[in-house]
């Protein structure tokens, strides 16, 4: 069978569908009610399987309608996709953009980044989420995601930018210097500290990530002082001064600057997990999508690079 062949009345399915009756999505279509019928039926034929269950009073979908259905809104969305790209290639980025962005970085550091291009660009009504679980950005629905951490292999419906990687120190509050004594720059050091870690989604805590040269990174588990499950009242209890902990250099870094926060055992500064811009490769060239992968590549990678240079990184 031509491929063109397989698209017709597919249209027709899905408005009746979306529409809850032959009846009315014959008006939306401008047909006749058997005109519409006839299209189903045609349709049904071909695939030999019933698509819905009609009685006198309502109209369901099968199974195999079911499936169908979720199939034929994707293809009609690419489509419509493709004839945005063609009809949008020099106009001005406007529409509906479904962005997601990982929690915390989320909110402290790519949000001011998107109200700048929120500003210099009005027409884009953005939709944002929040989450810290990988997305899978075609079944969600997603145009660009943020994502702290990332799969060894993308795949190729999706593209992605590495845009650096994140520095995670030792730090505490001056207040528990005053308390147990200075710290040297010695890891031995830390068997002496009170631990306060972060604890992961799925309530186990974030071990400490040590590395002695040019070695691999360990990964050492010390018996928590704290443990704490939101990042923000995580750095809160450092800065209380119940002890150390091993922090992202974009967490800390206002608490850095100010002195809330001081650095210890710089020698021993880690890169934690790479930072990456992710979107679908099927509406990159739609205009707000390319106008929002430039910006947000821009900006974000600037401020992961100032933020190393903030604690004298390597």
């Amino acid at each position: 069978m031509h491929s063109s062949e397989r698209l017709k009345g597919i249209d027709v399915f899905v408005t009746a569908v979306d529409a809850g009756s032959f009846t009315a999505a014959a008006e939306r279509l401008n047909l006749t009610n058997s005109a519409v019928g006839k299209s189903i039926a045609r349709l049904e034929a071909r695939l030999g399987v019933r698509l819905f269950e009609r009685t006198t009073r309502r109209m369901d979908l099968t199974d195999a309608g079911q499936a169908f259905y979720r199939t034929c809104q994707g293809v009609l969305s690419e489509l419509e996709e493709a004839e945005h790209v063609l009809k949008a290639e020099h106009s001005m980025p406007v529409g509906k953009l479904r962005i997601d962005l990982p929690a915390t970085y989320g909110r402290m550091h790519v949000m001011p980044v998107l109200f700048e291009f929120l500003k210099a660009f009005p027409g884009v009504q953005p939709q944002i989420s929040f989450t810290d679980r990988f997305t899978d950005l075609v079944e969600e629905g997603i145009d660009v995601a943020v994502r702290l951490g990332g799969a060894d292999a993308w795949p190729a419906s999706i593209g992605h930018r590495y845009l650096g990687r994140e520095r995670r120190i030792f730090c505490c509050a001056p207040a528990y210097l005053q308390r147990v004594g200075s710290i040297p720059d010695d890891l031995n050091a830390l068997d002496r500290v009170d631990a306060v870690l972060y604890r992961r989604p799925n309530g186990t805590p974030s071990p400490w990530l040590i590395q002695r040269g040019d070695a691999p990174v360990e990964h050492l588990h010390p018996v928590a002082r704290l443990e704490v499950g939101s990042a923000e009242s995580w750095v809160q209890a450092i800065g209380e001064g119940f002890g150390v902990g091993q922090v992202a250099t974009w967490l800390v870094q206002e608490q850095l600057e100010t002195g809330a926060l001081v650095q210890l055992l710089p020698s021993f500064a880690v890169d934690g997990v790479p930072l990456y811009l992710l979107w679908q490769r099927s509406r990159q060239l739609l205009p707000k999508v390319d106008a929002l992968l430039a910006h947000l590549a821009t900006r974000l990678q600037v401020s992961i690079v100032e933020e190393r240079d903030v604690v004298g990184g390597r």
